[in-house]
Formats: structure tokens, sequence, C-alpha cells
């Protein structure tokens, strides 16, 4: 079983998320759930903080997409901050980077 930790404050634009641990299938009801909070009506900024997130499925993923959709429509956007290297590049495949702004992404060092 994963375990995803989340923490929320207020940011500059809008609500700041702070995940660590892992999103996946066992987790992406509660991620999900987590950010639609974040973003009721009216919310036009999300900044996210996934540099201690060390893995995030297709799912996952998909939650961020769907936010990120969501503020878009209300002339805001999502900011994904530190993405672990993995997780920034699941983002480009699925061209995700087009709805989300990826800043400093964080490299992840070689074994050994």
């Amino acid at each position: 079983m994963s375990i995803l930790h989340a923490c929320v404050s207020d940011g500059e634009n809008g609500p700041f998320i702070t995940l660590s641990g892992e999103a996946d299938t066992t987790t992406v009801a509660e991620l999900s759930d987590l950010v639609a909070a974040q973003i009721p009506e009216g919310t036009r900024y999300l900044t996210i903080d996934a540099a201690g997130l060390v893995f995030a499925d297709s799912a996952a993923l998909r939650v961020l997409i769907f936010a990120a959709r969501t503020v878009r429509q209300r002339g805001g956007g999502l900011v994904l901050l530190r993405p672990q290297s993995t997780v920034a590049r699941a983002m480009e495949i699925m061209c995700a980077d087009q709805l989300v702004t990826i800043e400093g992404e964080t490299r992840i060092p070689p074994p050994g």
C-alpha cells in the first residue's frame, strides 16, 4: 500500500499543496478529494510542491491535469514545483506540461 502525505496552506496566489510519498491507484481518491477541495468555484491559481513526491502514476497525473484544466478555464493556472524528474517526464509524455507550469525539476542522482 502506498502512502501519500499532503499539507495545505495559503500561498501567495491561492492554495499551496505540498505532496510527498507516492500517488497511485491506492491513493488517487485521497489526492482527488484533496485537490478538488482546494479549487472551489472561483479559485484561479493552485500551486503544488511535488519535491517529495517520489512516484505518480497516470491516475494521479490525471487528477493534476483535471485541476489544471479547471483553473485554466477560469483564467488561472496550476504550477507544479520541483517535481522529481520521473514525474516531470511523465507529465511531458502525457502532454500535461502544456496545461501545467512545471518549475524547478528535481533531478534524482543515479544510484551508486
